[in-house]
């Protein structure tokens, strides 16, 4: 080919094709199976922080300075992606927070939605970005559950009841997903807060960059025991594309999750996973690594566990790693945790295996990261910053507002990472530190 004529070409190739969707300035994207910010690969060290939007609330239980200085810990520590709780919905269940954002079916909390424009027009400042999921399968939010009560889907009982042993509770919740009536009340306020406009900032969420992506729900399942599950598994596949391609036609710029925990938040099958993020509509595989509450690792006796335990881990990781690139979407780890030494809860108690665990997590994420890899980033689960449990027994309680990571559900320190956990400190600010010079 005359070189002339090679260089022509070439140059039109590179100009841009009339018509083309750009994503918009400060928007996390996808592009070739990689998450991308303004062009360039984006890779982010994160935290969960499900009470954000109760500290930025302009009420009773709010604290809006705590959560200026939790955000300023946060980013010091390299932190710059945050997941958040963004839906609730008021439930019996003895271990639940309150108040909630839907006290009622549409009766919807107005300091709650304002401590949730705190919090993004905060996470703005510092250049922080929000994964908001809109649902729970667990009921310490309401949840799923919670609609399933609301429209009398019933008989309603709670997570733990020893009266329905374990898998009768995500059997029952997993009933949601073909519920019309429940689902229903849950689109009418998904469609309510996407298309809301933040106080603070006068921005409608659908414009605001510093939302990374909408999330279906936290944890999804298709059921508990293969019976149910497998039976049911056509119900959830078609809420998943159903509901991320709702959320999509209220809103086309941010990127939608499922928030899955991976295989074993889909009855431990690979195809589950894959069908579940098949969807053009979800932009990204999500996966969480929990080995304590799997039976991987022991907290009772992590001597003769913990080695096997983590090789379970690091498998399960490379696993997802491969279904990613399978699907070709990028891969956050948006939670891991492990307990405390001798499943202590007290700020100052050891971490020897909690740290060793945070940082086998982070060199694989480091390797496939330095690789080209698909993984994007991971989310710590969780941050109690300067947050404390306020009973000798560490469990929440009804008005209690010294929120922490850990949600009623759990002990409350069991798995959050405090402000005066300095080994821990230094192994998230040195892994940020690392993916920065990627």
């Amino acid at each position: 080919m005359n070189p002339t004529r090679r260089a022509l070409l070439a140059a039109l190739a590179a100009l841009p094709v009339l018509g083309a969707a750009r994503p918009p300035r400060g928007f996390v994207a996808v592009a070739n199976g990689r998450l991308t910010l303004d062009g360039r690969p984006y890779r982010f060290v994160g935290a969960n922080l499900w009470y954000g939007a109760w500290l930025g609330a302009p009420a009773a239980y709010g604290d809006r300075a705590r959560l200026s200085r939790e955000l300023d810990r946060l980013k010091a520590l390299g932190v710059t992606n945050l997941r958040v709780l963004g839906a609730g919905e008021r439930s019996p269940a003895k271990a639940a927070v309150s108040p909630t954002f839907q006290e009622r079916p549409g009766g919807y909390d107005a300091n709650l939605l304002k401590g949730l424009d705190v919090l993004l027009a905060e996470m703005a400042a510092r250049d922080m970005k929000a994964v908001i999921y809109l649902n729970n399968f667990w009921d310490w939010s309401g949840g799923m559950p919670a609609y399933l009560r609301w429209v009398g889907n019933g008989p309603w009982f709670q997570h733990g009841d020893a009266n329905h042993p374990w898998p009768d509770y995500p059997d029952y919740t997993a009933r949601f997903y073909a519920d019309d009536k429940a689902n229903a009340l849950f689109r009418r306020y998904v469609k309510s807060l996407v298309g809301r406009a933040n106080t603070v900032t006068g921005k409608p969420y659908r414009d605001d960059p510093t939302i990374m992506a909408w999330q279906l729900a936290n944890e999804p399942r298709p059921g508990g025991s293969d019976a149910f599950g497998l039976s049911n598994l056509p119900a959830y596949q078609r809420w998943i594309a159903e509901t991320s391609d709702f959320i999509k036609t209220q809103d086309p710029r941010h990127l939608v999750s499922t928030g899955s925990e991976g295989e074993m938040g889909c009855l431990g099958r690979e195809t589950c996973v894959l069908d579940a993020h098949r969807p053009a509509s979800i932009d990204y595989v999500t996966a969480h690594i929990w080995p304590n509450n799997w039976s991987w690792i022991d907290a009772s006796n992590p001597a003769a566990t913990y080695d096997a335990g983590e090789a379970r881990c690091r498998d399960y990781v490379a696993r997802h790693i491969a279904l990613a690139r399978q699907l070709n979407k990028p891969l956050v780890i948006e939670e891991f945790g492990l307990a405390r030494d001798a499943r202590a809860f007290a700020p100052g108690s050891a971490t020897a295996d909690k740290d060793r665990f945070y940082q086998a997590i982070y060199d694989l994420t480091l390797a496939d990261m330095r690789a080209g890899g698909p993984l994007a980033g991971t989310n710590f689960w969780a941050w109690n910053g300067e947050g404390r449990a306020q009973h000798p027994d560490a469990w929440f309680a009804p008005g209690d507002k010294a929120f922490v990571g850990d949600p009623p559900q759990e002990e409350q320190g069991l798995y959050g990472v405090f402000d005066t956990d300095a080994s821990t400190l230094d192994i998230i600010r040195d892994h940020a530190m690392a993916v920065r010079k990627i």
